[in-house]
């Protein structure tokens, strides 16, 4: 969808006028024509309208031209999150209705630069659909809404809109790479995708092959690859925003293609799922174009872990022991624990490849997560108070909310096992905890590290503001609000 800035709505054919919660009377109806008002009144007063976030009333006026169409859309108490739920809402409205083309007008009520470039934002994202392998889709089904113009934004709003544009491009990375089916999207193919869709960003791509990965001893990663015809890749994207200098801030993920469990495998029923296993790689490559599209004065590097879980002759067994690029031993139990086994190798080349301060990896990796928080927020773990107090601020501020759960050594005891240096698993109970007990063990000593749990946050069976049932794109906007809170000059 484009967006632009206007300065006035003259003669908009519709026109959405955003209603601050009861603040339907002090409306410029004037502006309408004749009898606006008591046809706005009433319809309001008939669909229970008072100005509540992402609440919408239509109407159909009188115009020279023959009739105008206005949405009134409610912007609540006014704040970036209600300015969120009305940009969605009006494309949600808007989307399929054939109208090609609307006007909203900001001039009546007191929006901030920011709240205006979140509305337009919302309103691009809620538009965001992957029809690509629709053959047969009918015509009242088909996108028709592509422009939507601003009329009446606060000074700023343009620059704002311009930030919030590289995050809403970088979300449909993000989107496109969970919503792909694996036999589309395979480690091989997500690393020639992501490479071609952030050409002349400026990013700093590098990618290992599996040989060059076995060199390094990359023996946990490599293990979970091993049942499958498709190689494995690690990927990294380098933003150097702040100039000379090792990555302050390290982003890892979970790229699991596709997740059959692999010896240990999952059950049919919702297996076709296991597609958006690579949530974690996917948010992590959209932050990373997010940061490059709007030129973020910060040193931050995205790695992303890239595998398919298969169960074949060659593949991993349970009671096998593996050894990792840390050196440290592994006996896996469970092959269905297997992003774990993928982070594990991902962090420690990190670390001695770009030596970050600072480490935040993402993973759909357990589904005790969707159990404890069902799909209202991401599960945060951290070793150290100030960055899980950053990363729950940056959830806040951007509706990809996080809750923190602990970490102490009771539960890092309960991965130890009797032959080797940890089991890949532990007992039924805390299963979230301890697997982010065992990444932890494979961060440095001083370096400030936490683990995101997003299995119930990639996809969703329901629309919300800003995306209709499938890919969410959940963690982009959080991890460049983080980005830019924290590491930005």
């Amino acid at each position: 969808m484009h967006i632009s800035f206007v300065p006035a709505a003259d003669d908009a054919a519709i026109l959405i006028l955003p209603v601050e919660k009861d603040g339907l009377p002090g409306l410029r109806w004037s502006d309408l024509g004749e009898g606006a008002q008591a046809i706005g009144t009433a319809a309001a007063d008939a669909a229970r309208f008072a100005g509540e976030a992402g609440s919408l009333v239509e109407l159909f006026l009188p115009a020279a031209t023959g009739t105008r169409r206005v949405l009134l859309v409610g912007v609540g108490a006014g704040t970036e999150a209600d300015w969120t739920k009305a940009g969605g809402a009006v494309t949600a409205k808007l989307l399929t209705s054939g109208a090609t083309e609307a006007t909203a007008d900001l001039s009546g009520v007191a929006a901030t630069p920011a709240a205006a470039a979140r509305f337009a934002a919302a309103a691009v994202q809620r538009a965001w659909r992957h029809d690509v392998y629709r053959t047969k889709l009918a015509d009242t089904a088909k996108p028709t809404f592509a422009a939507l113009a601003i009329a009446g934004a606060p000074d700023g709003a343009e620059a704002a809109w311009a930030t919030q544009k590289a995050v809403t491009e970088g979300l449909a990375l993000t989107r496109t790479l969970v919503a792909e089916p694996a036999n589309i999207l395979y480690p091989e193919s997500f690393v020639e995708r992501v490479r071609a869709d952030v050409d002349g960003l400026g990013l700093e791509i590098t990618v290992l092959d599996e040989n060059e990965m076995r060199e390094l001893g990359m023996g946990s990663l490599l293990a979970v690859s091993l049942g499958s015809a498709r190689e494995a890749r690690l990927l990294a994207l380098r933003w150097q925003g702040a100039g000379e200098g090792d990555p302050a801030l390290a982003l890892v993920g979970k790229g699991v293609t596709f997740d059959t469990g692999g010896i240990s495998i999952k059950p049919a029923a919702g297996m076709e799922d296991m597609k958006w296993d690579m949530g974690g790689a996917g948010a992590v490559v959209g932050t990373m174009k997010a940061l490059a599209g709007r030129k973020a004065k910060a040193n931050v590097v995205g790695v992303v872990g890239l595998v398919e879980n298969m169960p074949d002759g060659m593949a991993t067994r349970p009671g096998d022991i593996v050894t990792s690029m840390s050196g440290q031993t592994i006996e896996v139990l469970n092959t269905d624990a297997e992003g774990r086994l993928v982070l594990a190798d991902a962090i420690t080349w990190t670390q001695k490849t770009f030596r970050p301060g600072t480490i935040v990896d993402l993973a759909t990796l357990t589904g005790a997560m969707i159990v404890a928080l069902g799909n209202e927020h991401g599960g945060l773990f951290s070793n150290d108070d100030g960055l899980a107090d950053q990363l729950l601020a940056a959830g806040l501020a951007s509706d990809d909310k996080l809750w923190r759960f602990p970490l102490s050594e009771t539960y890092n005891k309960l991965i130890d096992s009797p032959i080797a240096d940890m089991k890949n698993v532990g007992p039924r109970g805390a299963g979230s905890i301890t697997a982010a007990q065992f990444l932890q063990r494979f961060v440095d000593d001083g370096v400030r590290w936490a683990h995101l749990d997003v299995a119930g946050m990639v996809w969703s069976d329901k629309a919300a503001a800003t995306y209709d049932k499938g890919a969410t794109g959940y963690g982009v906007k959080l991890l460049d609000r983080f980005v830019a809170d924290n590491f930005e000059r």
